[in-house]
């Protein structure tokens, strides 16, 4: 594995006038502050099928930004998990999460379910914003980021820790695809 860890962050909404963009540029600022990581963004809203399963492909490690709808994640990013096979296999996943008052932490839990199915293994650190929306002023800058920021170190010392041992164990012996 390369020094840099490549990391998708993936957008969980593709509603019109999303949250989402706020709190995944966020999510990405602070990917690329740490210096170990390059984020790559995969958006279901924005990217057509076959981009979308390149660019989950390149990544070592994953940060889903999902919001949470109806006790749950949103139906746009189930297909897109549902539409990957293997590209998930034996990698790290994180998750940013969004929402009322359980800042999307619903969603999560059912998320680590999904991924769990699909071989991958999912980050126990996280970070929630509830009532997100008055979190961040108009220009998107989180008011008060020093609970979130260091939510995200942790997560993101765990999420390279993981993407490290995860790459490096796939190079001496390649994740089975089937038993």
């Amino acid at each position: 594995m390369s020094e840099t860890i490549y990391v998708g962050i993936i957008l969980g909404s593709t509603r019109v006038g999303r949250f989402c963009d706020v709190i995944a540029n966020w999510a990405a600022a602070q990917v690329r502050a740490d210096g170990r990581f390059q984020p790559i963004l995969i958006d279901p809203a924005s990217n057509n099928p076959d981009e979308l399963r390149n660019l989950v492909g390149q990544a070592s490690a994953y940060i889903v930004v999902t919001p949470e709808y109806n006790h749950g994640y949103p139906a746009p990013l189930k297909s897109l998990i549902d539409s990957i096979g293997p590209e998930w296999h034996a990698k790290p996943v994180a998750f940013v999460s969004y929402g009322g008052i359980s800042g999307g932490l619903r969603a999560v839990e059912q998320l680590r379910q999904v991924f769990a199915e699909l071989h991958a293994v999912t980050i126990r650190d996280s970070v929630s914003f509830a009532s997100a929306w008055e979190l961040f002023d108009s220009t998107g800058v989180l008011v008060s980021p020093d609970r979130p920021v260091r939510s995200m170190r942790a997560m993101l010392t765990r999420l390279g820790w993981w993407a490290t041992a995860l790459d490096q164990a796939r190079t001496v012996r390649p994740y089975p695809q089937s038993a």
